[in-house]
């Protein structure tokens, strides 16, 4: 490990913002059994009295990287709480380090791996879910999707009535298996393109599930009530294209679209798989050598 990671471990324990606990903190073993156990972290349901000391709404982003699409979001919306979450500290070292000299109140970093994510958040204590350039798993399992039917049963955990899931992506595949997904299960889609850049957010009253339909508390989310809306709709609209991932922005640079969809994961019971619903055979070879720089290219033959 070089001097450099080292040197950012060391200062990633000097900040407040960012939580990294141990193993031992959320994993236990059964007695009498070698396995371990998912057990709650005690911030769990406590993130906006300990961390943040209000009791705004929270938005996490999963998968964040060097957290700068958190703080992008977090210095836009002061009066909500951001969470950045990912594996990787020497990466969160930089919206850790910036969060800290920049006295930014309202962004934390979570270091863990997003399967233990229900361990630390508790019933309704998250507003939305920003998936942002998520790894499609081309080659992996279709369980470690951060849209798969898995995770969803994660978030619905702590995620508020009314809540909803934004996925970012670059990835068509990614962007059409989530669809499949929403489809099986009945879920509401609430916003949707193939190239958001292009084609701009337009959000009427009708795609609702009912004209007095609210989004969780936020300016860059929808309020049905008063008016049409729009105002709202452009600050979403603003929001989604207006801050951009280091990826991101090589993507357009390239020309290549970006897709955006916002949905809710309300469901009784157990989530479905797509399975034949989803061609994935399709969306592969759709993906072809996009996956350049956040992803590998998918070799075939």
């Amino acid at each position: 490990m070089g001097h450099g990671k080292l040197k950012k471990f060391a200062e990633n324990e000097t900040f407040r913002c960012l939580l990294q606990p141990d193993a031992s903190a959320i994993l236990d073993k059964e007695p009498g059994s070698k396995e371990l156990k998912l057990k709650d972290h005690p911030i769990k349901g406590r993130w906006g009295a300990e961390m943040f000391g209000n009791s705004n709404p929270i938005v996490l982003e999963l998968g964040c990287g060097k957290g700068d699409y958190t703080i992008a979001l977090a210095q836009r919306n002061p009066d909500i709480n951001y969470i950045g979450v990912d594996i990787k500290g020497a990466r969160l070292w930089k919206g850790a380090k910036f969060a800290t000299e920049n006295a930014l109140p309202n962004v934390a970093f979570l270091r863990t791996r997003i399967e233990f994510i229900d361990a630390f958040f508790g019933p309704e204590e998250v507003s939305e879910i920003w998936l942002t350039f998520s790894d499609p798993q081309l080659r992996g399992s279709e369980n470690a999707r951060l849209s798969s039917p898995l995770f969803l049963a994660r978030y619905r955990k702590f995620l508020a009535p009314g809540g909803i899931v934004h996925l970012k992506t670059d990835s068509r595949y990614l962007y059409e298996y989530t669809q499949s997904v929403c489809k099986v299960n009945g879920l509401p889609v609430y916003f949707e393109s193939t190239d958001v850049y292009k084609e701009g957010i337009y959000i009427p009253k009708s795609s609702l599930r009912d004209p007095s339909h609210r989004f969780a508390a936020g300016p860059s989310l929808l309020r049905a009530e008063g008016g049409n809306g729009f105002g709202d709709i452009y600050a979403l609209q603003k929001d989604v294209t207006e801050v951009q991932t280091f990826y991101e922005k090589m993507f357009l640079e390239m020309g290549l679209p970006i897709t955006y969809m916002a949905f809710g994961i309300e469901h009784e019971g157990p989530y479905r798989f797509p399975g034949d619903q989803f061609d994935h055979e399709k969306w592969l070879e759709a993906e072809g050598p996009r996956r350049s720089f956040s992803h590998q290219p998918v070799k075939r033959g």
